[in-house]
């Protein structure tokens, strides 16, 4: 019998984790002191970590000479007491990368940043996770390997060539509905990036997809729901 809380299955954390808007980021100085920032995270389809840093910050200067570090992201409290927020830590490694439809995921999720996006002191870097922790409040924490977070790499792979026609479809719900503001900004098999604006939310599907065909179900569903709101 599986003693796994249904609240740490790989979807839930990746719902916990692609919902949160900012994050603690932990990095390690030259002389091994630590240090805690504020970043804005953004993931990808795959569930890797992204985060427009400036070279001028701290934490970037630990990053170059020190690529270890880690994400704490967290939800919404069940209660009065902050200790039971649930929580997601992701320790790994974290490098600058020059991909283009990455960093426009990234402005996708926070259109703000591209007032400063094209600084030259600023560029994308991914976070590839070796390892979780999650805690979800008193007596739940638990290690989780880096295997069990990522979405099925096929539903992936099936959704990133979909996406265009699908989102064309769920945002004409969008406007049927009498929601002419809103925009479908990202697709992934775990859910749905929806803006108005520069105001993003994150809509999760009941479940992960693992093909085109669902993801057509649950991206009309949700549409319909937010166009409803």
């Amino acid at each position: 019998m599986s003693t796994e809380p249904p609240a740490a299955t790989g979807f839930a954390l990746r719902s916990l984790a692609r919902a949160a808007q900012v994050a603690s980021l932990a990095s390690v100085s030259a002389t091994g002191q630590p240090f805690v920032s504020l970043v804005t995270p953004a993931f990808a389809a795959d569930f890797t970590a992204l985060l427009l840093l400036s070279g001028l910050a701290e934490h970037t200067r630990h990053l170059r000479a020190e690529p270890r570090c880690a994400l704490l992201l967290t939800g919404a409290a069940n209660g009065p007491n902050p200790q039971t927020t649930p929580r997601l830590t992701l320790i790994g490694r974290a490098a600058p990368i020059a991909d283009e439809a990455l960093r426009a995921r990234y402005l996708a999720r926070h259109p703000y940043a591209a007032l400063y996006a094209g600084f030259g002191d600023f560029a994308l870097w991914r976070l590839v996770a070796e390892e979780a922790h999650y805690v979800g409040g008193f007596g739940l924490a638990r290690r989780v390997a880096a295997s069990k977070l990522r979405p099925d790499p096929a539903a992936v792979a099936a959704l990133d060539a979909a996406a265009p026609a699908l989102i064309a479809e769920a945002e004409a719900v969008l406007r049927a509905g009498g929601d002419e503001g809103a925009s479908i900004v990202a697709l992934d098999p775990d859910g749905c990036d929806l803006a108005r604006g520069e105001t993003v939310h994150r809509h999760a599907f009941p479940a992960p997809v693992t093909s085109v065909e669902a993801a057509h179900t649950a991206l009309i569903a949700l549409a319909r729901a937010a166009s409803a709101e």
